[in-house]
């Protein structure tokens, strides 16, 4: 799941768009103008001209920062997803798979205090308008994906292997669990609920209660610890 920088809009006055609006000259400026327009008269209203004019930039300078309206509330979801696969990748080998999966999660997630009411915003966005669920699935692909590969790193598998893949779609569910939990209750701290989400995940993979070798007369498994 992303976690953007937070930014208010500046830069230099706009040569059109609403009266007093400064034009938004980064991502996560632009980004931000998006969020306002977005919680004020709804994602799906929302237009990409909306967008530009209330920014004070013109269509095709929106293109040049997102690929589409779809890809706004992702923010840096990219370079993110790269600091989680260096995160995993970093991680020493004593390190038992579920548990380094389980830090780099909470880590991935971390969200500064001031910028949790966007992430809110952001990840009810991501999570529970309809118009963004076939996008989000191909981002989300992605991030399963780094997790599978990190599996595959550990097992001596392919990433395309059943265990990694398996593992990686839990660990996802497990943090869409987590944060469902999270927009439902203001209260609830999101590091906590990924932390224990993730534990009970991993008490379900541990090779005392599931072991790598099946009985006699199973399908075939596979050791998801190294």
């Amino acid at each position: 799941m992303p976690a953007a920088p937070d930014a208010s809009p500046g830069g230099h006055p706009a040569g059109g768009g609403q009266p007093g609006r400064r034009r938004a000259t980064s991502l996560a400026e632009l980004e931000h103008v998006a969020f306002e327009l977005f919680e004020a008269n709804g994602f799906e209203q929302t237009t990409v001209e909306d967008i530009a004019t209330a920014a004070g930039i013109g269509r095709r300078t929106f293109f040049r920062y997102f690929p589409s309206k779809n890809d706004v509330p992702w923010g840096i979801f990219e370079l993110e997803l790269e600091r989680m696969r260096a995160r995993l990748k970093a991680c020493p080998r004593d390190v038992q798979l579920m548990d380094a999966i389980r830090v780099a999660l909470v880590d991935f997630n971390k969200v500064e205090p001031g910028q949790i009411p966007r992430h809110r915003r952001r990840m009810e966005l991501i999570l529970r308008v309809p118009a963004l669920l076939a996008h989000s699935t191909l981002r989300l692909a992605a991030w399963r994906e780094v997790v599978a590969e990190f599996v595959a790193e550990r097992t001596g598998q392919r990433p395309d292997a059943l265990a990694p893949q398996a593992i990686a779609h839990a660990v996802l569910g497990v943090a869409i669990a987590a944060y469902e939990q999270w927009l439902d209750d203001e209260n609830a701290e999101l590091g906590t609920l990924l932390d224990l989400a993730m534990r009970h995940l991993a008490a379900a993979f541990a090779p005392s209660e599931y072991p790598a070798t099946p009985p006699a007369g199973t399908a075939a498994a596979v050791a998801l610890e190294p």
